[in-house]
């Protein structure tokens, strides 16, 4: 399981089930074609070899490339912007190029990373993928952008293109860093964290270049994604999981923002985009408490963690008690920011110091009932 590359996508299992059962015909139709095609990725992905691309001479600074696989499914398709190039007529093109951009810089910029891979990775992102595909994706190797419901009614159109959501570009970008460092396995609680990790600078790029402070942020992962048809807010609530949406089609927002409701089971990889909402509310309370930028402390705590000190099946107690342990060597034994991060892990359920143990291995064995 763990040296399997699994296929990344912002739209969780789930909702797609529930738009299959619940959308009318059209819609559930193109939510099965969906998980068909993630389904078929991901088959080609375990057996596929990671290749990765650098910038010319391994400088350190921003290579963008842009394909448009013109709604095929031919990757990465053909280059219609690369670096330096200027913008193009292509509203999808240029929302691919400037959130890798943005996404470059926060890790450049503030935790000094070059690149996804921290050794100046070219940011390679195809856009229309397939016709009307409602997912984005990270590869291994790159960034891949469906259009939404575009080939819909108006009336029947649930997601719009998926690179309008600048937190969801910064997502799944952040799946890249995830893999390139502690590759934390993708399911149960390590899945949760994967997914956890990549919503924190997901929401950290949109706040950067908004220069939005964590009270002034909407803490919403997918703004904008979907249409005015549906329901909600966006795919996520980091302040309130479990309230991002509540809608006919879609459902209800599945997560969980305490230990105690925790989800058992063993679909999406062990509900790693479920209970994600534990870690990410953590975070969000950690970041409250310290007030300012998120990105500078509580986001340095969280990316050094994810740097330094995770592997790949940290648990979420592992997390509580590394980054308070990066808290402590960051900023002093007793600080605020020390403080912070405990109160953040203890407003979820979480006491900072408890024995580990193997998260990916409990959660598995409650989901089958050996463990309460």
């Amino acid at each position: 399981m763990h040296n399997q590359r699994p296929i990344l996508c912002i739209i969780p299992p789930h909702m797609l089930r529930e738009i299959s059962e619940r959308g009318t015909d059209l819609q559930q139709e193109k939510a099965r074609a969906t998980m068909a095609v993630s389904s078929q990725i991901r088959i080609q992905r375990t057996s596929a070899a990671l290749t990765v691309h650098m910038g010319a001479a391994g400088t350190p600074d921003k290579h963008r490339n842009i394909y448009d696989a013109k709604q095929g499914s031919q990757l990465p398709g053909t280059l219609v912007r690369k670096e330096g190039d200027p913008p193009s007529a292509d509203l999808a093109v240029n929302e691919a190029y400037d959130g890798s951009g943005a996404t470059y810089d926060l890790f450049k910029e503030i935790y000094g990373r070059n690149s996804i891979d921290g050794n100046g990775m070219s940011l390679d992102s195809t856009v229309h993928y397939q016709k009307g595909y409602d997912n984005a994706f990270w590869n291994g190797q790159q960034m891949v952008y469906g259009d939404g419901d575009e080939d819909l009614p108006p009336s029947q159109r649930l997601f719009n293109r998926f690179t309008a959501a600048l937190d969801v570009i910064a997502h799944e970008l952040t799946h890249g860093v995830t893999q390139f460092e502690a590759n934390l396995a993708y399911s149960f609680q390590s899945g949760a964290l994967n997914e956890s990790m990549s919503d924190v600078f997901g929401s950290l790029v949109k706040q950067r270049l908004r220069s939005q402070t964590a009270a002034e942020a909407d803490w919403i992962i997918g703004e904008g994604l979907f249409t005015a048809n549906v329901n909600g807010v966006g795919i996520r609530s980091m302040k309130a999981p479990g309230t991002a949406y509540n809608d006919p089609i879609l459902g209800k927002d599945p997560q969980p923002a305490h230990m105690r409701d925790y989800v058992n089971t063993i679909e999406d990889s062990g509900g790693v985009h479920i209970n994600s909402g534990i870690p990410n509310h953590a975070f969000y309370i950690a970041s409250i408490e310290l007030g300012g930028f998120a990105w500078e402390k509580a986001g340095m705590i969280w990316y050094k963690t994810l740097a330094d000190k995770f592997n790949q099946n940290s648990s979420f107690q592992d997390a509580a008690n590394l980054t308070v342990e990066t808290a402590r060597e960051l900023f002093g034994s007793g600080s605020i920011e020390e403080k912070a991060v405990i109160k953040g892990w203890q407003e979820v359920g979480i006491i900072v110091g408890a024995p580990a143990g193997d998260g990916c291995l409990t959660a598995m064995m409650r989901a089958i009932g050996l463990a309460k």
